[in-house]
């Protein structure tokens, strides 16, 4: 699968992913992240995860810097993101809030390289399962 043959299918199934039950919107909320919750890095991303026993489902909030690049380019990383968590959302901790911050190496990556590290630093938070396939497709 082509990478823009992708990103169609991304902004196709992109409100299913943004459902504003699974949206972390208020600064408090992401204040809340931050100073109660775990975090985990790797090279791209940092991932806040705070977990919430009341909660059914789980929640994401998104942090790109201006310091990645122009609104275009945090927007398409933003869209990435949540394409790849709409993917692995069989695999996730549900009860859980999460705050992803891309770091500037993702500048550089396209999906595939998003999904995957952003599937690396959530195993390594323990909040995907060990044995979630990634790559369900790959690139032709």
């Amino acid at each position: 699968m082509t990478e823009e043959r992708h990103a169609q299918e991304a902004a196709q199934n992109e409100g299913e992913v943004v459902k504003k039950e699974h949206r972390i919107k208020k600064n408090e909320e992401f204040q809340a992240v931050f100073k109660r919750g775990q975090s985990t890095a790797n090279r791209q991303f940092i991932v806040y995860v705070l977990k919430k026993e009341e909660q059914q489902l789980f929640r994401i909030g998104l942090s790109v810097s201006k310091k990645i690049g122009n609104a275009v380019m945090r927007n398409q990383i933003k869209r990435y993101i949540r394409q790849s968590v709409f993917e692995m959302k069989e695999g996730l901790a549900s009860g859980r809030d999460y705050v992803i911050i891309a770091r500037k190496p993702v500048a550089d990556m396209d999906f595939f390289e998003v999904k995957k590290s952003l599937a690396h630093v959530l195993k390594l938070a323990k909040v995907l399962k060990r044995d979630f396939p990634v790559h369900k497709e790959e690139k032709n």
